[in-house]
C-alpha cells in the first residue's frame, strides 16, 4: 500500500479530506491552491494567508517523519496484540529510539476518547500497576516500608475500568484512589441510569444507584449466574501481558497513555485492519502533543520512558 512517501501521503489526505473537497486544517476554508515544490508546506490557504499539509491540526504536524513511516508504525501497532516498543519501532523505521517513543504517543493520542455511558450490563473492577515487593532490593523495600507502609496495592498504581456486555466496548482510567467517592463516581460515568453493575465485594461500591451484583472474590466465587467481572478482567490480562512482555515497565507518569491505547484498540477490534487504521488517523484531527508537555513532571508522574 506505501511504497512511495506520495503513495502514503495520498492515503493520509483520503482520511482527512474524504470528500476530495480540500480544506485549510486552521480555519476550515475551501479557498486553497497547491504550492509549487510544495514548499515550505504543499498548500496555500487564501483566506488566513498561510501554508498547510495533511498533518496540520494533527499530533503528526511538528515532525519530518516521512509519512510513510508514520502509516507503517500505524499498521505495526494495531497488528501487534501486545503493542510495539519504541525499541522495535526503531530498528522496524531506521528511526531513533526517542523519535520512535515519541511516535507512539502520539499516536496514543488518537485512542484517548472517551466512550459511555454505557446501556448495560456493564462490569467495573480495578487493577494495580507497579513492582512487586518480593522483586525490589532490600534498600528499595526499607524506604517504601517508611514512605507507604502497609500491603497488597501499596506503591502500585491504580486503573479502574468498565466493560459494557452489550456492545463489548471497554473503558479505563489511572485513578489516585480507589475510595468510593472515586469508584462510584467512575461508575456513574460509566453506566447509564438504569443499567445493570457487576463488581467484586470492595466496600467503596457499596450503596450505588444502580441494580447491583457483586461476586466474593474473597471465598473463590468468581461467577453466580449473570454475576461476574471475567470481561473486564480479561481486559486486564492484555494490558498486563503488553506491560510484561513488551514494555516490561510503565511509568505511573505514561500509565494512563497506555491504558487509553488498549482500550481504544479494544473498541474497535472488531473493525478491519484497514478501517481501524483510517479510524486512527481520522480520530487524530484536532488533537496535539508537544513533546515539552509529554516530558514535563506532573502531580502523579515521574518516571523512565517504556
Amino acid at each position: 500500500m506505501f511504497p512511495t512517501e506520495e503513495a502514503a501521503n495520498d492515503w493520509f489526505e483520503s482520511i482527512i479530506w474524504p470528500d476530495g473537497n480540500r480544506h485549510c486544517r486552521k480555519c476550515g476554508s475551501t479557498r486553497t491552491k497547491a504550492v509549487p515544490n510544495a514548499k515550505p508546506q504543499p498548500y496555500w490557504c487564501s483566506d488566513c494567508r498561510s501554508y498547510f499539509s495533511v498533518r496540520t491540526g494533527t499530533p503528526i504536524a511538528r515532525t519530518k517523519i516521512p509519512m510513510r513511516k508514520w502509516a507503517i508504525a500505524i499498521y505495526l501497532c494495531l497488528t501487534s496484540l501486545k503493542s510495539v516498543s519504541s525499541m522495535k519501532l526503531h530498528r522496524d523505521l531506521d528511526v531513533s529510539q526517542s523519535s520512535a517513543w515519541f511516535m507512539l504517543h502520539r499516536l496514543r493520542e488518537a485512542w484517548a476518547w472517551r466512550c459511555g455511558p454505557f446501556d448495560g450490563p456493564v462490569e467495573v473492577d480495578e487493577t494495580y500497576f507497579g513492582g512487586k515487593r518480593k522483586n525490589m532490593s532490600n534498600r528499595k523495600r526499607k524506604e517504601l516500608a517508611k514512605s507507604e507502609p502497609g500491603r497488597g496495592p501499596v506503591g502500585k498504581t491504580a486503573v479502574v475500568g468498565a466493560k459494557d456486555r452489550a456492545t463489548n466496548k471497554v473503558k479505563a482510567k489511572v485513578v489516585t484512589s480507589t475510595d468510593k467517592d472515586t469508584l462510584q463516581g467512575f461508575v456513574s460515568d460509566s453506566a447509564k441510569r438504569g443499567a445493570t453493575v457487576y463488581t467484586d465485594e470492595a466496600l467503596a461500591y457499596k450503596g450505588m444507584p444502580f441494580h447491583h451484583e457483586a461476586v466474593k472474590h474473597s471465598v473463590s466465587e468468581y461467577v453466580r449466574d449473570t454475576a461476574h467481572t471475567n470481561g473486564i478482567e480479561s481486559f486486564w490480562s492484555m494490558l498486563k501481558r503488553a506491560q510484561a512482555g513488551t514494555f516490561h515497565k510503565i511509568s505511573p507518569k505514561h500509565l494512563n497513555r497506555y491504558v487509553a491505547e488498549f482500550a481504544g484498540k479494544h473498541n474497535v477490534r472488531e473493525l478491519g485492519t484497514l478501517a481501524q487504521m483510517r479510524d486512527t488517523v481520522a480520530s487524530l484531527v484536532g488533537r496535539n502533543l508537544l513533546y515539552r508537555e509529554l516530558t514535563a513532571h506532573n502531580g502523579l508522574d515521574s518516571g523512565a520512558r517504556a
